[in-house]
C-alpha cells in the first residue's frame, strides 16, 4: 500500500467573535459539517493511523469532532504549533516528523498553509481550477511518496477532493 496524506481545514469558525484568532470558535454548521465528514471517513475506511492538528481551537475542535465519529480508541490527537500560521516549510517540518510506519496521515489545519501545501505537492496545474480550493471541513486525499520527510514539488498525486457541503446536501 502507498502512503497517503489527508487534508482537512477546520470547520467553519466564527468571525464575529470579539476574541483572538488563535481562539475563535466554529459555528455551529462547522461542528455539523465536520461531524458529516468524520462519518463519512469512517465509512470510507479512511481512517488515518496519524493525526495532526493546530493547536488553534477551530482546528482542534475539527480533530476532536473527527477523531470521536472515527471511534479508534488507539489513534491519538497530536497538537503541533507548525500548524498555526508558520507557513509552507513549517508543515513539511510537521510530515517529516510523522512516524515512518504511519500509512495515512491526517493534517488538521487552516488556510493559506494548507492549500499551498496542497499546491506545492500535486502541481498548481494538476489541480482543479476554482475559487476556493479549501473550503472549510473540505478533504483532500493525496497518494504520497513513501518517505515522508522527502517530499518534492510535485511528489504526491490527487486522489480527490471532497467537500462537506455535498455531503451535507446529498441528505436532502
Amino acid at each position: 500500500m502507498n502512503k497517503e496524506l489527508c487534508i482537512l481545514r477546520h470547520g467553519k469558525s466564527d468571525r464575529n467573535l470579539a476574541v483572538d484568532d488563535f481562539d475563535r470558535p466554529l459555528k455551529k454548521r462547522g461542528k455539523a459539517a465536520v461531524q458529516r465528514m468524520g462519518e463519512w471517513m469512517l465509512q470510507q475506511h479512511l481512517v488515518p493511523d496519524y493525526l495532526v492538528c493546530s493547536p488553534a481551537k477551530r482546528a482542534l475542535v475539527t480533530a476532536t469532532i473527527v477523531h470521536k465519529a472515527l471511534a479508534v480508541e488507539s489513534l491519538v490527537v497530536v497538537e503541533d504549533k507548525r500548524m498555526y500560521q508558520a507557513g509552507l516549510e513549517c508543515i513539511a517540518a510537521v510530515l517529516a516528523d510523522c512516524p515512518v510506519n504511519a500509512r495515512r496521515v491526517l493534517l488538521v489545519g487552516h488556510n493559506p498553509e494548507l492549500e499551498d501545501l496542497l499546491i506545492y505537492l500535486v502541481g498548481a496545474s494538476r489541480l482543479p481550477e476554482t475559487d476556493k480550493l479549501l473550503p472549510t471541513a473540505a478533504l483532500v486525499r493525496l497518494k504520497m511518496p513513501e518517505d515522508w520527510s522527502f517530499l518534492e514539488p510535485g511528489c504526491a498525486q490527487l486522489l480527490s477532493i471532497t467537500y462537506a457541503k455535498s455531503l451535507l446536501d446529498d441528505e436532502g
